[in-house]
């Protein structure tokens, strides 16, 4: 069981983490009321709950209940509770910038100066800074460098890609799928639709396979499709992407594409690198070709 606390001053990307730590596995709940925080624990802690790993989001705005937050963190280190804080914080003159881009108010400052307000959100959360097991400064962070960061903490034994991967095959005439960030059209390979007795098949079967790879073409296809997939998945990750589709399309979404799209799912997932599946959106529809 893993529960960590993520707070922080309001604007230091105390959000943009629950939304990584949650891409992560992580089952996350924001400005939970410091007076549920101790039955909140007992229950994940107990392990009456299937979730492993909690992130619990506490900010300023938990007001007067805030300062009950000592005592509870204290009874909880006494009983050695399995828990973790990561304070997140940023320069003031950052926190002003930020806050003048999204001209958004303060939390501490609604008709005030926002300096006021981050002055006083400081003291409030002094004793949370002095108590975390991380404090992490994002003011020069970009969000995939904050992701690394998150991960570097909290997946210290990472053997995998975090990468979801979608393998999805298609066909044209039904139009490119809206969610694709790859697409690869297959329509040059032999097409098994002008044969009688392939037709009515689909790439799942045996022989519609063995037929789109004949010649050697397929298969040199999805050789380079491979080397191009080694060199950009990492790219994406590097930019903070967690989740990518793949889309492998032909004229009906029967025949050929089926059958590449499912080599490129097995490559793909033989190492166990990434998390990946496979879908074929039209090769149940009627038609073809």
């Amino acid at each position: 069981m893993k529960l960590v606390i993520v707070t922080g001053m309001s604007g230091a990307g105390k959000t943009t983490a629950l939304k990584i730590l949650e891409d992560m596995g992580f089952y996350c709940v924001d400005n939970l009321p410091v007076l549920l925080m101790e039955k909140f624990a007992e229950l994940v802690l107990s392990g009456t709950e299937e979730r492993n790993e909690i992130a619990l989001g506490i900010d300023v705005r938990s007001g007067e209940e805030l300062p009950l937050l000592k005592n509870i963190l204290k009874a909880w280190r006494q009983r050695e509770l399995p828990f973790s804080i990561l304070f997140l914080d940023s320069s003031d003159e950052v926190l002003i910038k930020r806050y003048k881009e999204t001209r958004r108010s303060h939390p501490l400052s609604r008709v005030g100066r926002i300096e006021r307000g981050i002055a006083l959100e400081r003291e409030k959360l002094a004793f949370l800074k002095e108590e975390a097991d991380c404090v992490l400064d994002t003011s020069h962070l970009l969000t995939r460098e904050l992701r690394q960061e998150l991960e570097h903490l909290f997946i210290p034994d990472k053997t995998h890609s975090s990468m979801f991967i979608t393998v999805l095959s298609f066909g044209f005439k039904y139009g490119i799928p809206s969610d694709a960030d790859l697409v690869f059209d297959v329509r040059f390979l032999p097409n098994p639709y002008y044969i009688e007795g392939l037709r009515h098949c689909t790439g799942e079967d045996k022989n519609v396979q063995d037929f789109v790879m004949q010649g050697g073409t397929g298969e040199e296809f999805l050789k380079r499709l491979m080397n191009l997939l080694d060199f950009l998945v990492p790219k994406y990750e590097q930019e903070g992407k967690n989740q990518l589709v793949i889309a492998v399309g032909c004229t009906g979404g029967r025949h050929r594409s089926v059958t590449i799209a499912k080599e490129v799912f097995e490559r793909l997932a033989r190492p166990e690198r990434y998390m990946v599946r496979l879908e074929h959106r039209d090769v149940r529809k009627d038609g073809g070709r």
